[in-house]
């Protein structure tokens, strides 16, 4: 069997504690704080996901982050996408990614994802505070920024399109000059003995043409439905939502299928992103948005329509990004859970591996696996 395409996962190191967190939201705070105590704001709103396999892991253990790599690459998926951060100089929740790079374990390919917002409060309901600011000093930092990323670009693990170490930038139009700063990157992979770059800008709503900002391809992640309506089968969340001013959101994951990939997608230069499913009340709480009732079957048909898309590209271009392997806070993961265990996971196979996609019995392996956990820390 081989895969109809190449799907590479979003992946957040928000699993670990670091000083900046402990300071700004106490002590040992991780994506699990606000995962855990999420609760039901609506009658049948599933809340909180708890994690199955993996447990409530911490990615500073080498045995979970082999673990994730074993689960991903049996379920189809070809790469990890690494988000980083880099503030001028200064990197933050670095650990997980650098002791993957330094120790070559896991053995499974990655890539880069440069998450260039700043860092606010909006976690716990304060955006306008500001804990970090993304800034551009110019050209000495961006100078000192591809200094850093040399190690992973030359490290054979690195995913490459066209023979390019593939680079992606979560929001490209922030950063000043953007086509200046990626034509120097380029000239700099290039004096550094790469063949360039395959550099991808990251769009949640407007689609531009990548070619104007310097890159040479865009990852569409549409987000539709905000428009702050609500269902009518939960009146009574609309009801406490608007009484206490705020703008939680509900949506039927059903409903928004057919729109969250673009027409867009089967251009050269256009790459889809697959939504398993997404929400972040654990963060947002009453201001959050939600789309509920996200099946195993309803996400491995936002797949196969995806897939269709993308089908007629060359086979190095079939490339098709998940929002997200990891991201518990948002809802917005495929690592297994205790209530669909490894479902989305098996709907994904069954899509993306060729002599599986019309198989019903992939699609129905739901139960989650404990050997990967084999004396895992829980945290």
């Amino acid at each position: 069997m081989h895969p109809l395409a190449r799907v590479i996962a979003f992946y957040l190191p928000q699993f670990h504690p670091i000083p900046e967190n402990d300071a700004w939201w106490g002590k040992g705070f991780t994506e699990w704080t606000n995962t855990a105590r999420a609760k039901p704001l609506f009658r049948g709103h599933y809340q909180p996901h708890v994690p199955a396999d993996l447990g409530f892991y911490d990615l500073r253990v080498p045995e979970v982050r082999a673990a994730q790599a074993a689960l991903a690459r049996e379920y189809g998926i070809e790469a990890f996408c690494y988000y980083y951060y880099w503030f001028a100089g200064k990197r933050l929740l670095e650990r997980p990614f650098d002791e993957v790079l330094r120790s070559g374990e896991p053995d499974f390919p990655f890539c880069l994802c440069w998450a260039n917002a700043t860092w606010t409060g909006i976690w716990h309901g304060e955006p306008n505070r500001i804990l970090i600011e993304q800034t551009y000093p110019g050209a000495e930092d961006d100078a000192a920024h591809f200094e850093y990323l040399l190690a992973a670009l030359h490290d054979p693990r690195y995913v490459k399109v066209d023979g390019k170490p593939l680079y992606v930038v979560h929001r490209p139009l922030d950063i000043p000059n953007v086509r200046a700063v990626m034509d120097s990157f380029r000239q700099k992979a290039v004096r550094a003995g790469l063949k360039g770059l395959h550099l991808v800008g990251v769009t949640p709503h407007k689609v531009w043409q990548p070619h104007e900002h310097g890159f040479d391809a865009l990852i569409i992640q549409r987000m539709p439905g905000l428009d702050g309506s609500f269902p009518w089968r939960h009146p009574m969340a609309k009801f406490k939502a608007r009484l206490g001013g705020h703008k939680l959101t509900v949506h039927r994951y059903a409903d928004y299928l057919s729109k969250f990939i673009t027409p867009h997608v089967s251009e050269l230069q256009f790459y889809p992103c697959l939504m398993p499913n997404w929400d972040n009340t654990p963060r947002s709480g009453m201001n959050g948005l939600v789309f509920e009732e996200s099946t195993p079957e309803l996400f491995g048909r936002h797949v196969r329509d995806t897939l269709d898309r993308v089908c007629a590209k060359p086979p190095e271009h079939r490339l098709v990004f998940l929002k997200s392997w990891n991201e518990w806070a948002e809802g917005n993961h495929v690592e297994p859970d205790l209530r669909y265990g490894r479902g989305h996971l098996a709907a994904l196979r069954a899509q993306v591996m060729a002599g599986e996609r019309d198989s019903a019995a992939t699609v129905a392996e739901r139960a989650p696996r404990p050997e990967l956990m084999s004396e895992l820390p829980a945290r």
